[in-house]
């Protein structure tokens, strides 16, 4: 699955830039057939507005929401494209400057206010970003687009016009939530974010959103706390990205990336931070594996630990025979890779993207196995016996289990991230395949395939091409596990038609059909496919 191109051309650069929204949805041009099941949209979330008059934003993840939308109808292809009207990008329209500070840009006070005007703004506590540039998933009969702060925005799918700004923290004790829940077959929503716990102490909630009401009331407003995990330092949470679900129970990864809370509610505010500022990492922590019953919850107080990663997404976590398996993207150590991901690296030159990439933490894919029967007599020995897997859980003398993984997929500076499987079937349930973005020292370059079991592995790849997140669409009559297409939207920049939608088989990831438009699209991190 390693990269068989280089990028000296810096094509990769086109996708890290502004593009306007559209006005209308524009046709695309089908090379091959679309499949006849494919019908419905493909929506996809990422950064669009990478600078605010003569304001740039500085990393990844500040550029304001732009939410992409290619329809399917009657094996035709339509794409359209609008930014979210969230607060912080309707009032840096407005005021033509950076207003609400983002993960790596501070918004500096209105330089048309008199000095005291710009002293007291510092002290008026931290303004949190509705910048919702990650995902869009269902609640109830309605479609959000989001981020991991507090904040979510409705919006119409159809249209793309954003409808409305909710405040989880209205209905549930939660400081944000990840851009990443679990949703199963009857529409219930499962999300962790941290929160403040029992003693004045951070913790970390899951919270429970039932599926479509029959009264046809918000499903958001009878959201509760399922379980509550305990946070390893008590102002400082983890950063968390994701969370595994299997049939039964909850697995929380509370890695080394530390949030300093302190920090963030006072150097913010007199200093002048943003986010990034208020990352930090415990060396001496390793990585904590946390497990909790789903129905009823109920933490399990068991302590497992492994070398310290940093994660970001979970791959699949499913029970067998007594264990919890959790497949993984991890990146080995505790420095926190975001650091690796300024605008200003992954604009540079080829050569300056692979020599600040030889010093970010190496990516693997890997698997734990989580012992759910635990005796203290049993210290020494592996608690594993699963025929399947080399991971291994051992118990010391302190009552720790210590974790060592498996490694599915490793390769020099080349990610196996933003994951996906065939999610409707499969999730929390025994599988084989997973579907990924390869990243080639940060620059996504082509779509791997990864067999679980064999390891085996299958790559698309096309020179100067750069694509996202692959989503999984089952075939409606489906056998095997990887009966199904991927979708896929591949900017192109040296093109005569510069981006299209990509279909690829989900089974060898031979080409199916492409859509091609006449515009460029940039980077999309996260999305769904409604049919």
């Amino acid at each position: 699955m390693v990269s068989r191109f280089e990028h000296p051309a810096g094509g990769y650069k086109k996708i890290f830039e502004t593009y306007e929204e559209l006005a209308e949805p524009i046709p695309a041009t089908v090379t091959g057939r679309i499949p006849p099941f494919i019908k419905g949209s493909l929506l996809r979330l990422g950064p669009g507005l990478f600078e605010v008059g003569d304001e740039p934003f500085y990393h990844l993840f500040d550029g304001q929401a732009l939410m992409h939308k290619f329809d399917f109808k009657n094996g035709q292809v339509t794409y359209f494209r609008k930014f979210i009207k969230t607060d912080a990008y309707v009032r840096a329209i407005t005021e033509k400057r950076v207003v609400i500070t983002e993960f790596g840009t501070f918004a500096y006070p209105d330089p048309c206010k008199n000095i005291f005007s710009r002293f007291f703004s510092y002290f008026k506590g931290v303004e949190v970003t509705d910048n919702c540039l990650v995902n869009v998933y269902p609640i109830g009969e309605d479609y959000y687009a989001v981020t991991e702060t507090n904040y979510i925005t409705k919006v119409d799918t159809d249209t793309l016009d954003t409808l409305k700004k909710v405040d989880l923290c209205n209905y549930v004790n939660i400081n944000g939530v990840t851009a990443h829940p679990h949703i199963e077959r009857d529409g219930t929503v499962y999300n962790i974010g941290n929160c403040m716990g029992k003693g004045a102490s951070l913790a970390y909630n899951v919270v429970r959103t039932p599926p479509t009401q029959k009264d046809k009331s918000d499903p958001i407003e009878k959201s509760k706390v399922v379980v509550q995990f305990p946070s390893a330092e008590r102002f400082k949470p983890s950063y968390v990205h994701s969370f595994g679900m299997s049939e039964n129970y909850f697995v929380f990864v509370e890695t080394p990336v530390k949030i300093n809370l302190l920090k963030f509610l006072s150097a913010w505010s007199i200093r002048g931070s943003n986010y990034m500022d208020c990352f930090e990492s415990n060396e001496t922590q390793g990585t904590l594996f946390h497990i909790a019953k789903k129905d009823p919850g109920e933490y399990i107080d068991l302590k497992f630990k492994g070398a310290a990663i940093g994660m970001f997404h979970h791959i699949n976590t499913y029970e067998d025979q007594g264990f919890i398996v959790v497949d993984l993207c991890g990146w080995k150590g505790f420095e926190f890779v975001y650091n690796y991901l300024w605008l200003a690296n992954l604009r540079a030159n080829w050569e300056e993207v692979k020599k600040a990439a030889m010093m970010a933490p190496q990516p693997e894919v890997r698997r734990y196995v989580i012992p759910l029967d635990v005796h203290k007599e049993e210290q020494g020995k592996n608690l594993v016996s699963l025929p399947y897997t080399t991971a291994t859980a051992t118990m010391h003398a302190d009552g720790t289990i210590w974790l060592e993984p498996e490694v599915l997929f490793s390769g020099p500076r080349q990610a196996f991230e933003f994951p996906q499987i065939n999610y409707n079937r499969y999730s929390g349930k025994n599988y084989t395949y997973a579907y990924a973005l390869g990243l080639n020292h940060f620059i996504p370059d082509r779509i791997c395939k990864l067999n679980v079991k064999t390891k085996e592995t299958w790559v698309w790849q096309e020179p100067d091409s750069y694509p996202s997140e692959p989503l999984f669409v089952q075939t409606p009559d489906a056998l095997d596990e990887d009966d199904g297409v991927l979708l896929t939207i591949v900017a192109a920049p040296g093109s005569q038609r510069p981006a299209y939608l990509l279909i690829l088989n989900a089974k060898d990831l031979s080409e199916v059909a492409r859509a091609e438009v006449d515009c460029g699209i940039p980077v999309t991190f996260h999305g769904m496919y409604k049919p």
